[in-house]
């Protein structure tokens, strides 16, 4: 028990410490902590944040595997191309011409279009929606419910007024190591590609319109829209609810902050925010002068009433 006390002291003690030292007072405590006798582990690491995440993988019991091979329920096309210990969950439907590599789980109520391609190591997750000739690269992850490679938005207007559509005869092409969220949308192309580049992380419940083109590892965070026939940039981040307008180019290592409306072509490293999105120390500077404006006022009241009483003109 004594143990135990001293240990629970230690572990607040050391929770103190780490408080302290994010609120700045690093120097101040460094000569506390060097005459302190306890016996903590510190593990050093050069990205605390991916080592944590490593580690936190080690407790965590993964569910159980329920079905390898392809599950009886599930309706095949005879010229499919299966590469070695590919998975398909119940319920899936696999059209004609399509290939998928080694060691791809596709899982149940999966729909794959015709002619389409999957690579290997590839994760789909539950009812996610592959349209004809769409291309999947290699270790991609995509999660419940997306749909890639439906239908580009593209209409004409006829002379009285009603809509034609366009035919969007296009593909879409996901490039490796990629994953998409949960209830992505990524148009196809009207002609040519939609294409999302190597390495980009997509969170839930994206639009990408078509003929999209995004470079590689960049980040696309929560209900971002990006109107058609755009260019990201490699390295970009576009935060929550950024909205692009369409046939815009945003260059690399690009940032938007979360609602940004961009509606001009932003260069490579730019960083921006606000509708329209300008860069973000001048947005501040607005932002911050916004409140100034009734004080302003107060005195341009108190100045008309000044010379009201001296009765100048």
């Amino acid at each position: 028990q004594e143990r135990n006390l001293c240990q629970f002291s230690d572990s607040w003690t050391y929770l103190l410490i780490s408080l302290l030292i994010d609120l700045g007072f690093l120097e101040s405590i460094k000569k506390y902590i060097w005459n302190l006798n306890i016996s903590i582990p510190i593990l050093k690491v050069d990205s605390p944040d991916r080592v944590f995440s490593d580690v936190a993988l080690l407790f965590y019991k993964k569910p159980p595997v329920e079905f390898f091979g392809v599950h009886p329920s599930v309706v095949l096309s005879d010229d499919v191309n299966l590469g070695k210990n590919v998975t398909i969950g119940p319920n899936c439907t696999i059209n004609g011409s399509v290939s998928i590599g080694n060691d791809t789980v596709i899982e149940s109520n999966v729909v794959i279009g015709f002619g389409s391609k999957i690579g290997s190591n590839t994760h789909l997750y539950p009812s996610v929606s592959l349209r004809e000739y769409t291309e999947i690269g290699n270790n991609v992850t995509i999660h419940n419910g997306s749909v890639i490679g439906a239908d580009g938005f593209g209409y004409s207007t006829n002379i009285d007024g009603t809509k034609k559509k366009i035919a969007q005869i296009g593909v879409v092409i996901v490039g490796d190591d990629v994953e998409i969220g949960a209830n992505v949308t990524i148009d196809r192309a009207r002609f040519g590609k939609t294409i999302i580049g190597s390495g980009t992380k997509i969170d839930n419940l994206v639009q990408i319109a078509h003929n999209v083109e995004i470079g590689n590892n960049s980040i696309l965070c929560g209900q971002v829209g990006i109107a058609g026939s755009c260019k990201i940039g490699s390295n970009t981040i576009l935060a929550g609810q950024v909205g692009v307008t369409g046939h815009l180019e945003v260059g690399d290592n690009v940032i938007a902050n979360a609602q940004s409306g961009i509606t001009r072509d932003i260069l490579s490293g730019e960083h921006v925010m606000g509708m329209p999105a300008v860069n973000h120390m001048k947005y501040n500077k607005g932002y911050a002068g916004m409140f100034k404006l009734d004080g302003l006022r107060q005195k341009v009241r108190i100045l008309e009433q000044l010379v009201k009483k001296l009765g100048l003109k």
